[in-house]
């Protein structure tokens, strides 16, 4: 009897250690994971040595140096001339680079530590935005000055830590010199960019920014706007109840965004034409289509129907004004044109929807 108690009781302790092992073996998986989110391995500034410092700007000189490159290359094919003026940055980079590395080996030796900006809390960060295509000039010029300013603040600080007088000098003088290039993408631009050049490219930004933006944009406020004024006007005096007309409206501007977006997109993908991406197209087409028709819709959400139709044909032409003015601004379609083109179109299309609906 004994025995069999003995054997149970024994049973029992092994079952209790393999479920302990068990859980143990699964925090130690999870214990990585977990220190992953709630410990942070960056390492502070201050607490970086000066050998550290000079490794950080080396492979921050270098890291800027990539960047003014691909800014170069991104704008080599529509804006060569500011292609020319991030190369010279690029290539003042490089020297920086140059003069840092030969202190490094003056002072510490041939091997540089492996740091880089994201190893340092508190560090500024670069957004890959020279990954995107299409790059813009005046966005690329603005980021090119915010990097050199970020630049001269991290000399500085190091500067300030540095006790080698050679070190501190050469900092001082880089902090001094990216103080200076907070104004060079400007300074070179006056050199290798003349005015006439400068409004060359200048006009090709926005002629790139009215084919991938604003055409397709206006085509789709223009359809949504217009080509939904006869459903949800049929809809509204056909049956005077506005919850329909609303539901109505809101299913034709959904299903007309969608259709808009999706056939300007696979309509064109901007090889040949220099239109842009089709997917940005695509966007601004389908949601401009949607708020076009979604703008006389929304007030058939009030009960009242002849509240809401007073309001739902102030709202159109408002929007039928806004589409005129759009393409005088925009497309510089003359004022005559455009009146007609909209407003008497537009005007046609709801008499055609209140005819039906009133049937």
């Amino acid at each position: 009897m004994s025995t069999g108690l003995d054997s149970h009781r024994v049973d029992k302790f092994i079952d209790a250690h393999s479920r302990l092992a068990h859980s143990l073996d699964s925090v130690a998986i999870l214990k990585p994971m977990i220190s992953r989110f709630f410990t942070n391995n960056r390492r502070a500034f201050s607490s970086l040595s000066e050998q550290e410092v000079l490794a950080l700007a080396i492979s921050s000189e270098e890291d800027d140096m990539r960047i003014y490159r691909a800014y170069a290359e991104g704008l080599r094919e529509l804006y060569p001339a500011s292609a020319d003026v991030f190369m010279h940055m690029a290539n003042e980079e490089s020297e920086h680079r140059s003069m840092l590395i030969d202190l490094h080996k003056k002072r510490f030796g041939d091997s540089i530590p492996l740091i880089r900006r994201e190893h340092v809390r508190g560090y500024y960060e670069r957004k890959p935005d020279w990954l995107v295509r299409p790059l813009s000039l005046d966005k690329t010029r603005d980021m090119a000055e915010e990097m050199e300013r970020q630049a001269e603040r991290f000399y500085r600080a190091a500067a300030a830590r540095a006790s080698d007088a050679d070190t501190r000098k050469l900092l001082g003088d880089l902090a001094l010199i990216e103080s200076k290039h907070g104004s060079l993408a400007v300074q070179l631009g006056d050199e290798l960019l003349p005015e006439e050049v400068r409004e060359g490219e200048d006009e090709t930004e926005r002629r790139q920014f009215l084919l991938t933006w604003v055409q397709p944009g206006l085509a789709g406020l223009m359809d949504g706007s217009i080509s939904t004024l006869a459903p949800i006007f049929a809809a509204a005096f056909a049956t005077g109840n506005t919850w329909n007309t609303f539901l109505v409206g809101l299913s034709a501007s959904i299903g007309a965004g969608i259709s808009m977006g999706f056939t300007e997109a696979a309509s064109d993908d901007g090889e040949l034409t220099g239109r842009g991406s089709p997917w940005k197209r695509g966007f601004a087409s389908g949601i401009m289509t949607t708020l076009g028709g979604l703008g006389h819709a929304l007030p058939y959400l009030i009960p009242n129907f002849v509240i809401a139709t007073t309001i739902a044909m102030i709202i159109v032409v408002f929007e039928l004004l806004l589409i005129t003015w759009i393409q005088k601004r925009w497309m510089e379609t003359p004022w005559s044109r455009a009146m007609l083109q909209v407003v008497v179109g537009g005007s046609l299309v709801l008499a055609a929807g209140i005819l039906i609906g009133n049937a």
